[in-house]
């Protein structure tokens, strides 16, 4: 098992050095087509969680106030992260289906769909940063040293979102109606995220569930080293990378096992 997995990474690894130009032209495809024809273009990228961020603060204000200081900047920094697994995995999630002309007619690696996806919504996340930092400035939160370290839970949550979206496509070529179940599963996995409120709200019995959930950790990791300048213990840690590893690996797996069929089915 082990071994297997090892050589789906490596072959993996060897085909994204080989077919990086095309990684590149997909990514640039996508935010060309998500921002065509827009005024304000990647402006939206900051606009767009900010607006969130302002709409859910009005509304969640005054429920947890007293509990979450800067409650703006809780909020925006949750966001920013579920919003990127969220369009990872459904984007990726349709990323073959989408591109099955393409893969009718030329040979590609067809895993390298969904990694472009994850790339891409990656570049946008990097964007919607600066929101984060604008948020910072006008809430005059502290500025940390542990910012610098921030970029570690964003690339892990890279990979542990980049496995789910090579899964979920290999699992959409065969069951269409995944399409339909996993805007209901992300909905409710929103709601399984502490995003607008704290995780000390709840029963504790809740609290033990609510840490199994994977972006919990990433969620978490990110705000403390945004916002409270710690340093999470490894257990911490350990939840993310484990994570991260176990998806991109399950992933994988997965992806090469179901993809030799995939033309029979696209």
């Amino acid at each position: 098992m082990a071994e297997t997995m090892q050589v789906s990474a490596q072959r993996a690894w060897t085909h994204l050095k080989k077919y990086q130009p095309l990684i590149h032209e997909l990514v640039s495809r996508d935010l060309k087509v998500k921002y065509r024809r827009s005024f304000l273009g990647y402006i939206w990228s900051i606009l767009n969680p900010l607006l969130m961020m302002l709409l859910q603060s009005i509304i969640f204000s005054y429920m947890f106030r007293n509990d979450i200081p800067n409650f703006p900047l809780y909020l925006i920094c949750g966001n920013t992260l579920f919003t990127f697994f969220n369009e990872t995995t459904s984007m990726g999630l349709t990323s073959v289906i989408q591109n099955a002309p393409l893969i009718k007619k030329v040979y590609i690696p067809k895993f390298i769909f969904p990694v472009s996806q994850a790339v891409s919504r990656f570049v946008t996340m990097l964007f919607s940063f600066g929101a984060v930092l604008l948020v910072m400035i006008f809430t005059r939160a502290t500025f940390y040293w542990t910012i610098f370290l921030s970029w570690l839970p964003l690339v892990l949550l890279f990979f542990f979102s980049c496995g789910l979206g090579l899964l979920l496509s290999a699992l959409a070529v065969y069951f269409r109606d995944m399409m339909h179940l996993y805007s209901i599963l992300t909905m409710g996995w929103m709601y399984a995220t502490p995003l607008f409120y704290p995780i000390t709200a709840l029963p504790e019995t809740l609290q033990k569930l609510l840490k199994l959930n994977p972006l919990y950790h990433y969620i978490n990791l990110f705000r403390n080293l945004m916002m409270y300048g710690n340093i999470p213990g490894p257990n911490t840690w350990i939840a993310c990378i484990f994570c991260a590893v176990a998806s991109m690996a399950i992933g994988l797996l997965v992806f090469r096992k179901l993809q030799k069929n995939f033309i029979l089915y696209i």
